[in-house]
């Protein structure tokens, strides 16, 4: 939550469009520098100015239905502030797409028809008991 002398600055400086925009994904407005881009099109930004502690960088998502799950691992590891480097300035964390890897994100499928049940392929110790009741 902003405060609105910070609302009305940060309208000031990322304008009309982009303040719309960060209120309808984000719910608070952020002015900061753009750090990178990756591979899916999500944009991360970094504010070391006037932010609280560990507020400093944050990602706008290039799909409107995000999941977190569509951050790569070295931007993760840097929006998670385990790095201080990016990735686009780090030479550890810069990765190419490997010939195994999707070219496209797949979504996490986690409470939907299409997750991953466990199931069991012993036979249980107990069976339910049956009642059968005879013709009267």
């Amino acid at each position: 939550m902003s405060t609105i002398p910070r609302t009305l600055r940060n309208l000031w400086r990322v304008g009309l469009k982009d303040f719309g925009h960060q209120m309808q994904y984000i719910g608070d407005t952020k002015a900061g520098t753009l750090i990178g881009t990756d591979r899916y099109g999500n944009k991360y930004f970094e504010n070391l100015e006037e932010e609280m502690q560990l507020r400093t960088r944050w990602v706008d998502y290039k799909e409107k239905e995000y999941d977190p799950s569509q951050i790569e691992p070295g931007w993760h590891a840097w929006i998670s502030y385990m790095v201080d480097q990016p990735p686009t300035a780090d030479k550890l964390l810069q990765r190419q797409a490997r010939a195994w890897e999707p070219a496209e994100h797949r979504p996490t499928l986690t409470w939907t028809r299409s997750a991953f049940r466990t199931y069991s392929t012993t036979k249980p110790k107990y069976s339910a008991w049956l009642p059968e009741a005879k013709p009267r």
